[in-house]
């Protein structure tokens, strides 16, 4: 199966966060063809990992993404310059040239390079995090992890603090305000004391930023509001704790915090001959320390990625196919 046919199909295999086990079974039969040792690590019900490396071979370069989608699933199409379809770019385009990138160091007798793809990155990374524990990573080197960087060799990735803000109040009937106490706008106060903090930066990674991504809270118009809640997304570029305290500063006596999820700040592997970049979006690497050095590099853009219109170009994907294998010879170079 050639390269933009192997991308169409794997974007044609509805595989949105929870739902991954069609993609999952698909790449594992695809592999098991072609020759490789393949496995399939249960996440939970329905959800694996797969892993595939050549037969009495441990890997010592692992090439890795992730196989899950945001919604809506798209269907595939494309025309001559570009395919189209979620997960075109992020990440199902990446597997395909992964795939094909491998398969071409293995005719050319390179042995010790192997895949994984993960399940539940767009969330909470579960399946990286059960990867971590694999008895293969121990034994490899490098692990070049695939996502929409342009196909620049990213040096540097943004963290990720995902934040969930309660406030509680007193229910009453909205005729009589002064018998309750509103979660809403206690809520509101602190979201205000959020928006008025200097956030740190970093010379590299820029600055931190913070998105309110989701408000609720309250039952009906006519009643006074016992509970609210608002979860945010922090993109980090220090260590955590900085971040922490100011929010705590910030909302004390207003709302309760919740850590929910976090991907600290990564620094990957520069290589000379690459073009580089930094970029904001969090990976699957912190999860997966146990791989080796990370190195951080696939086709298409992150700024398509989970829209409508989201693509990849076609002569992106043949590109990272050679950068793959460029890449995976270089560190083997310094593997020596």
């Amino acid at each position: 199966m050639d390269l933009f046919t192997l991308t169409r199909k794997l974007v044609d295999i509805p595989s949105i966060t929870g739902e991954e086990k069609e993609i999952g079974l698909f790449l594992a039969d695809h592999l098991d063809h072609l020759g490789y040792e393949v496995e399939l690590q249960a996440i939970a019900e329905g959800r694996s990992n797969v892993i595939a490396h050549q037969p009495k071979a441990s890997p010592r370069i692992v090439l890795s993404t992730h196989m899950d989608t945001v919604p809506p699933f798209i269907a595939s199409r494309e025309d001559a310059a570009r395919i189209y379809g979620r997960g075109a770019c992020d990440a199902k385009g990446i597997i395909a040239a992964q795939i094909t990138a491998v398969e071409r160091l293995r005719a050319e007798g390179v042995r010790d390079v192997g895949l994984l793809f993960t399940v539940d990155e767009e969330l909470a990374s579960l399946g990286a995090q059960k990867a971590n524990g694999h008895p293969l990573a121990a034994e490899c080197r490098f692990l070049i992890n695939g996502e929409p960087t342009e196909n620049k060799l990213a040096i540097g990735t943004k963290g990720a603090l995902h934040v969930r803000l309660r406030a509680t109040g007193r229910a009453a009937h909205s005729a009589y305000p002064e018998q309750g106490e509103s979660a809403i706008e206690k809520l509101l106060d602190a979201l205000e004391a959020v928006r008025r903090i200097t956030w740190p930066a970093d010379d590299l990674l820029g600055e931190t930023t913070c998105n309110i991504g989701v408000i609720s809270g309250g039952t009906r118009p006519n009643v006074i509001p016992d509970h609210a809640q608002a979860d945010l997304h922090i993109r980090l570029v220090t260590e955590v704790e900085t971040v922490k305290r100011q929010l705590e500063r910030a909302v004390a006596g207003h709302a309760e915090l919740e850590y929910k999820a976090l991907s600290p700040v990564v620094r990957t592997i520069t290589v000379d001959g690459f073009e580089t970049c930094v970029v904001r979006f969090a990976t699957d690497i912190p999860h997966l320390r146990n791989w080796g050095q990370p190195a951080l590099l696939g086709p298409g853009s992150i700024l398509v990625a989970h829209t409508p219109h989201e693509y990849v170009e076609k002569r992106d994907l043949l590109e990272a196919v050679d950068l793959y294998v460029r890449l995976v010879y270089r560190l083997k170079a310094l593997d020596r």
